[in-house]
């Protein structure tokens, strides 16, 4: 697994990810009914868990939730990828939904209060679990080729996940539980 390998795989996911949150931003803008279906979706499925739970219940509950979309992006790549293409533009395409929503409703500094403290770490853990998952994908392909070794790769990866993705995760729902809601707080 080269350093060559890694930087394509991050490339084609950051493309990935930007051009289904670009997608996202756009179709909520042309048609608000499908961002607030979306906004509902991610309301029942995610924020409603962390509702009323506090600082420290909401970062362990955020830290399971990304770490098993972190998990499926990766273990997606014995999908040929496809699954990792799926969760990766799904969350691509919520993430930017919302955004437009809450752009209404608040200023920009509010909408970067709300992403940027613990998307610096979130974000990066995402889009290289997605790599991760690319290159499992890629590993699987050239080894039914007879010119790879899937298990070897998965191996090397996964160290990688452990090392880098799992850390990612734990920073991004700390931050998110106990200093992202005072940046708002101060914006607001």
């Amino acid at each position: 697994m080269s350093d060559m390998k890694l930087t394509n795989a991050i490339i084609i996911t950051i493309f990935l990810f930007s051009a289904t949150l670009v997608a996202g931003w756009i179709a909520t803008h042309e048609n608000p009914e499908l961002g607030e279906s979306l906004k509902q979706l991610f309301e029942k499925e995610i924020a409603g868990q962390l509702k009323d739970a506090g600082p420290f219940t909401m970062a362990i509950n955020l830290f399971v939730n990304n770490l098993e979309a972190c998990i499926l992006l990766f273990v997606g790549g014995a999908t040929f990828g496809i699954l990792t293409i799926f969760i990766m533009s799904l969350n691509g395409i919520i993430i930017g939904s919302i955004m437009e929503i809450v752009h209404h409703d608040h200023s920009v500094a509010f909408v970067a209060a709300a992403i940027l403290p613990h998307g610096i770490f979130e974000i990066p853990a995402f889009i290289l679990a997605g790599a991760l998952g690319f290159m499992l994908a890629h590993s699987l392909i050239a080894e039914w080729y007879g010119a790879g070794d899937a298990a070897g790769v998965a191996n090397r990866c996964a160290r990688m996940f452990v090392m880098y993705v799992l850390p990612l995760v734990a920073v991004a729902a700390t931050v998110e539980a106990f200093i992202t809601p005072a940046i708002i707080r101060l914006v607001t």
